[in-house]
């Protein structure tokens, strides 16, 4: 297998990794959130967890990681900022709807974006997706593997997240609901796949970023979503199936994956004109 071969097949299996860890995610965090409804506490735990995880790998040379770096931590911490934040009000519509629904509204995305480009003339990233953005610059421009971004994510987010918590007033009330839940195995087995399943969606989103593209992780992102809706009808119950909201999710589904097709469209054909300016400046 050639270079080019490698490379192709690195980009597949990021985004694949990234499709299958993420439609699979909003299942585990559903199931945890219907017997523990404290989503910021879970936020955080899931958080601490990839940052002990990555820590220790890297003290015990399992994982080959830089240490941490005040200045990497300066020009990551938007990163942070915006991934929990997405990832916050992200489970506290998922704690309220059923799937289907939740995937519904999560698509309503690019229709924001596009509002706003209306009136601003020009579409902008918004904090859904402005993280996306960052990782892969951070990626290109310092060189920093997803391992080494998934680090700094989560670490950095620990104080925002603490204080989020408190500020929401889960805490002590959430601390005291785990323990009084640690008795049961069945939860304590969803908890433990929720935390193991949230850094393999971190690593998987954030590599998929780096060796593919912030728009790449996006369009996955909403493939995906026709596999949550389907699933989403059959599983953990809490979805009425009739015409109307059928219709509705279908038209949904359609919308999104149209407008990834478009933007797809859009930036790859923008790279032969940025090809042919260059070479124009050349001479």
């Amino acid at each position: 297998m050639d270079a080019a071969d490698t490379s192709s097949f690195l980009s597949l299996f990021a985004a694949v990794s990234y499709g299958i860890a993420s439609m699979a995610m909003v299942f585990i965090n559903k199931a945890v959130l219907m017997q523990y409804a404290h989503s910021m506490t879970l936020l955080t735990l899931q958080q601490l967890a990839t940052t002990l995880l990555i820590h220790f790998g890297r003290s015990m040379g399992y994982m080959k990681a830089r240490g941490l770096n005040v200045e990497t931590a300066k020009k990551l911490i938007f990163v942070s900022l915006f991934y929990n934040a997405n990832v916050a009000f992200a489970l506290a519509s998922l704690k309220g709807v059923n799937i289907p629904m939740y995937i519904a509204i999560k698509r309503l995305t690019p229709l924001a974006v596009l509002i706003a480009g209306f009136f601003t003339g020009k579409g902008k990233p918004t904090t859904q997706t402005m993280y996306l953005v960052l990782v892969e610059r951070s990626g290109a421009e310092d060189g920093l593997s997803s391992i080494e971004i998934m680090f700094y994510n989560s670490f950095l987010s620990l104080p925002f997240l603490l204080f989020l918590i408190i500020a929401t007033g889960e805490f002590p009330n959430s601390l005291s609901l785990l323990l009084a839940k640690s008795t049961s195995l069945s939860f304590l087995v969803i908890l433990l796949l929720s935390l193991v399943m949230g850094i393999v969606l971190n690593y998987t989103m954030f590599l998929c970023t780096i060796v593919n593209s912030a728009l790449t992780t996006t369009i996955v992102g909403v493939l995906k979503g026709v596999g949550s809706t389907t699933f989403g009808f059959i599983l953990l119950g809490g979805v009425q199936v009739h015409a109307l909201n059928v219709t509705g999710l279908v038209i949904n589904t359609a919308g999104g994956i149209w407008y990834s097709y478009a933007k797809y469209h859009q930036k790859k054909s923008k790279l032969p004109k940025l090809m042919s300016d260059v070479e124009a400046h050349r001479k």
